[in-house]
């Protein structure tokens, strides 16, 4: 087994879906040792889970969490993040704090814990799930390289990475946290159409899959411009291009452009 490279002991305030996610991701490519993770949730079935599948520490007061960790990972809902910052942020004064809360902007972390605490802004998405995730982060003030490092670390077990100005988040937030969704309808929505047309459904809904997997696999391989790996595939007078056109007919691309501007709009107004 190789050396653990996070020398860092961090916690999650918080224990849901996408805290487990990160665990996992670490844990996998042994970034840490499970002594070296500490999670806090309200509800003690979800930390018996926890420790029962990854090994790590668990307890159910945020403040005792927090102050064990040096990175201390925020991952609750928006809606109860004032409460918990309130209640940690004494501890929150000497950790490098990540926050994955959609819609919150590091001043508002800044503006309860006090100005000096460090403070990294993460989007993640849920594909992190399956160590496929794709995720970007927003640098607050104070935050050096070696905390950089250390946090990309984490973010990296689970999937691609970007750093981005915070201004971007929210549409960050619209395009890639809300993104699986939209790629999951189409995949739903290809799969009835090769239903209507005959196909079974577990073999359509392979089909799409595995399209949607590797289409997207092209483009962050090649490099390429989507644009054109797509007019590679449409021959002049062919089927590709058949359907190319009916997709234009019904808006495809605008609805898309629509649907990422709508939840850029609702991760702005969560945030204020």
């Amino acid at each position: 087994m190789s050396s653990p490279v996070l020398t860092q002991k961090v916690a999650f305030v918080g224990g849901g879906q996408m805290a487990e996610a990160l665990i996992g991701g670490m844990l996998a490519v042994k970034l840490c040792m499970p002594d070296h993770i500490r999670v806090s949730d309200p509800i003690a079935e979800r930390l018996d889970v926890l420790k029962k599948k990854y090994g790590v520490q668990t307890g159910q007061s945020n403040r005792e969490v927090a102050a064990w960790g040096d990175i201390v990972v925020l991952a609750v809902k928006p809606q109860v993040l004032d409460g918990v910052l309130k209640e940690v942020r004494a501890e929150l004064a000497k950790a490098l704090v990540v926050s994955i809360v959609a819609g919150v902007p590091i001043s508002r972390i800044s503006d309860t814990c006090g100005r000096g605490v460090r403070v990294i802004r993460a989007m993640p998405n849920t594909p992190a799930l399956v160590q496929q995730g794709m995720t970007a982060l927003a640098i607050g003030d104070g935050v050096q390289e070696k905390d950089v490092a250390s946090v990309r670390g984490i973010f990296e077990s689970v999937g691609k990475v970007v750093p981005v100005e915070e201004r971007l988040m929210d549409a960050v937030t619209g395009l890639s946290g809300s993104g699986p969704a939209y790629v999951f309808l189409a995949i739903e929505a290809l799969a009835d159409g090769g239903v209507k047309m005959g196909v079974p459904r577990a073999i359509a809904e392979v089909l799409a899959a595995q399209t949607v997997l590797g289409a997207a696999q092209m483009v962050l391989e090649t490099g390429q411009h989507p644009a054109r790996l797509k007019d590679q595939v449409a021959s002049p007078g062919g089927t590709t291009i058949a359907g190319l056109h009916r997709l234009e007919q019904g808006g495809l691309r605008a609805t898309l452009i629509d649907a990422v501007e709508a939840a850029t709009r609702r991760s702005q107004e969560l945030g204020r």
